[in-house]
């Protein structure tokens, strides 16, 4: 694998507006590019581009060589009706389209077209680079050792949970043979064991990759690059030498340009403002020159008539001054989430509770589990893929019917949830006839808000006027994180129980959430696989989760 892939000015327009502008990058071999930026930027319309899915409006895609392989793992994978996690996962790594050109081949190649021989030795050679000829042997191996059950591969992707659809992803990465590898969010879902174990497959690959993510730990462990997508420009900016690197460049970078326009600002202000006092005392001597001197001294006259020119000419000289400085813009801020969890007002100390609780899923079970939340704690629930997380949560807060024990809720508790799935919006637009409701009609029935109230606060949270008028099913993975994000300021909570919440959430955003959870006063439950996000949020007790049961729950206070 010694692929490499360049974009050199590709333009891309949604409609009038512009997207991507003449941006200009390369993928080489070993080398693993971060892709930074806003949600809504355009970095999965760049790698739809790169990997021939989306025609640019202008600009080419270059791929050395010309039959280098290109794979994009997107963020969400589609799941087509009635195929198999076995099926997607050969459609994701390239085998299915391999297959399909070798037959095409061999069948021409038997019927005696023209030029047949040479089509089927470069399907032939793309088919093996591709690893098709011992893909099975290779999926059965990695499959075991992601700890997936065998029987799954062959079982509807339906079935899959949202952990096994993360190891699903990672397998399929980790059998793909592109020359070139384009990842959007390839952590999102993933437990500690299987970023590290896509963080070794990343370094350890000959691979060109361009990487779209917001886990700030992977990014700080594998890229070598950084490109940032510009929020005004909508042009590329280039950072070589890694995550730590592209940081303190781009802050110094910032730093450099506010102190700059601060310096043009303040002396415009010093001219400005003699110019200013230089134009009055030239008005006032004026006017003291017409007047008649006391003594009817001449001399006098003229001396005042040459100090009020001078004065005049100094205050032109100034101005000139103004106009031959070179105009420093101010550095330009783009839209930043400003959140925080509307707090209500206190719960009693009880918040919720489980005794003897047990979840029966056949192939899971949850507890017997018997677990007391208290006012003010800020729990972190930590385990891997599959040990139950995400079921608790759900028994813990009725969401989920118990098979066994009970439940209780204090009644002064108020629950803000931010879930894994974001199926809030999700189910609302389910139960709407053709599924097109607004985004702006279901935050109104949520939260009672007028229309005016609605639209300023779906602006604040990056979801402008025209966003709001259109059908909830068109929202993005991060609009909808944004959206949910949104609820939970208009409604005021004093429980707040997020499930991976940094998922799909742009990097100015989670430190936006980090700060507001910083603030939150009420109680906190926590599930996040973000390593940093782990670090930075103040928590007083740690519950670990393995197979259904509480294997560890210890006081951090």
């Amino acid at each position: 694998m010694s692929g490499s892939l360049i974009a050199r000015d590709v333009t891309v327009h949604r409609g009038r507006q512009l997207v991507l502008d003449a941006v200009t990058l390369a993928l080489d071999a070993g080398h693993r590019v971060g892709l930074v930026g806003p949600n809504g930027v355009g970095k999965s319309t760049l790698l739809n581009v790169l990997g021939g899915f989306v025609t640019a409006d202008s600009g080419r895609i270059e791929r050395r060589p010309r039959d280098a392989t290109v794979g994009l793992l997107a963020q969400e994978p589609e799941r087509q009706p009635g195929e198999t996690v076995r099926d997607m996962v050969r459609r994701r790594a390239g085998i299915t389209a391999a297959n399909t050109d070798l037959d095409v081949a061999t069948e021409a190649l038997a019927a005696g077209a023209e030029g047949a021989g040479e089509t089927y030795s470069e399907v032939l050679e793309r088919w093996l680079a591709l690893g098709a000829d011992n893909f099975e042997a290779r999926l059965a191996t990695v499959w075991n050792d992601l700890g997936l059950e065998a029987d799954r591969l062959d079982r509807d992707t339906g079935v899959l949970s949202g952990g096994e659809a993360a190891r699903a992803s990672l397998a399929t990465l980790m059998l793909a043979r592109f020359d070139v590898l384009l990842l959007d969010e390839p952590t999102n879902d993933l437990d500690l064991d299987g970023l590290d174990r896509l963080e070794q497959f990343v370094v350890n690959s000959p691979q060109a990759m361009l990487i779209v993510s917001h886990d700030r730990t992977f990014l700080e462990r594998v890229v070598t690059d950084v490109v940032e997508l510009d929020e005004q420009s909508h042009k590329a900016v280039s950072f070589s030498g890694g995550w730590l690197s592209y940081q303190d460049e781009r802050a110094v970078s910032r730093r450099h340009a506010t102190e700059k326009f601060e310096q043009y600002v303040e002396t415009r202000d010093q001219l400005a403002g003699r110019s200013q006092r230089e134009r009055e005392w030239a008005t006032q001597g004026a006017s003291k020159a017409k007047k008649k001197p006391a003594d009817n001294d001449k001399h006098v006259k003229a001396f005042k008539v040459n100090q009020t020119e001078q004065l005049a000419g100094r205050a032109a000289r100034t101005q000139r001054q103004i106009d031959r400085l070179e105009v420093v813009e101010k550095p330009w801020e783009g839209w930043r989430l400003s959140f925080r969890v509307g707090s209500g007002s206190r719960s009693g100390d009880f918040v919720a509770s489980l005794t003897n609780a047990v979840v029966d899923r056949g192939s899971f079970t949850l507890g017997p589990i018997s677990l007391e939340v208290g006012w003010a704690e800020r729990i972190a629930l930590v385990g891997s893929n599959g040990s139950g997380k995400t079921t608790l949560l759900g028994a813990l807060f009725g969401r989920i019917p118990l098979d066994g024990g009970t439940h209780r809720i204090g009644p002064s508790v108020r629950i803000g949830e931010l879930d894994q799935a974001r199926r809030r919006f999700d189910q609302a637009i389910a139960g709407q006839s053709a599924g097109m409701v607004t985004i702006g009609r279901l935050f109104m029935d949520g939260t009672g808000m007028t229309v005016s109230d609605t639209r300023t606060l779906l602006a604040k949270f990056g979801i402008d006027a025209d966003r709001v008028d259109r059908p909830a099913s068109t929202l993005s993975p991060g609009e909808r994180t944004r959206a949910t994000l949104a609820l939970l300021q208009a409604n005021e909570v004093n429980c707040f129980v997020l499930d991976e919440p940094t998922n799909h959430l742009d990097l100015p955003a989670i430190e936006q959430l980090e700060a507001a959870l910083e603030d939150f006063p009420g109680t906190v439950l926590l599930v996040s696989h973000d390593r940093r996000l782990l670090e930075r949020v103040a928590v007083t007790r740690r519950i670990e989760l393995r197979s259904g049961q509480i294997f560890d729950d210890r006081s951090l206070a």
